[in-house]
């Protein structure tokens, strides 16, 4: 834990709901994608339904970005060119960011990570493993066609979603070991070391 210093101060940033969608939605889309990679008679229909409570959490998401407090907000999400190109530049110091919030870099992965979840969730919908003799429920509904691009692209985009997944690992321990900042723990228990001039309100 990196200690208190003038310029910092431990704030209360993450809400309990926001908390709880992260690491129930670490829940299903891990053991989503271990279903799907490694899916049986016995287990596809579970993958569906991983693949449901994914998008239920996603939809919570959606709805929290409008309506929860400010570092959980879409505004919150979308940092100007100035403020991403400024924290680049500073990426590299060998110090805690003492963001309110995600950092610039931080809320884009967020920002990918959602995108790409959404398509996965919306192509299962759509998709159809012959193999099991499974499908999802939208496939009734759609022509032979689209049914295989969708089964396509859900199979490439879980691809997305892995190398997205292997990524935010990597920045997690970057930030632990070169930046000294916890970012685990932040999101555990919700209490962040922030620079004492920054505003809860705003993305740094």
């Amino acid at each position: 834990m990196t200690e208190a210093t003038p310029e910092t101060e431990k704030r209360k940033i993450w809400d309990v709901p926001t908390r709880l969608f992260h690491w129930a939605l670490v829940g299903t889309v891990l053991t989503g994608l271990y279903l799907g990679e490694f899916r049986s008679f016995s287990t596809v229909q579970l993958h569906f339904y991983f693949g449901y409570a994914t998008g239920g959490l996603l939809a919570f998401r959606l709805l929290w970005g409008l309506f929860g407090p400010a570092p959980a907000r879409w505004s919150a999400l979308f940092p100007s060119p100035r403020a991403l190109v400024h924290y680049a530049r500073t990426l590299f110091a060998r110090r805690p960011s003492g963001v309110a919030g995600h950092n610039p870099l931080g809320a884009l992965s967020v920002l990918a990570m959602v995108a790409a979840l959404s398509v996965q969730v919306i192509t299962g919908l759509c998709s159809e493993d012959d193999g099991l003799f499974s499908q999802g429920p939208l496939v009734d509904y759609l022509d032979s066609s689209t049914v295989l691009t969708m089964t396509a692209i859900h199979h490439w985009s879980s691809r997305v979603v892995m190398a997205l997944i292997v990524l935010h690992l990597a920045a997690i321990l970057f930030y632990r070991v070169w930046k000294r900042e916890d970012l685990v723990t932040a999101m555990i228990t919700g209490w962040k070391r922030v620079r004492r001039d920054e505003d809860d309100s705003k993305q740094a």
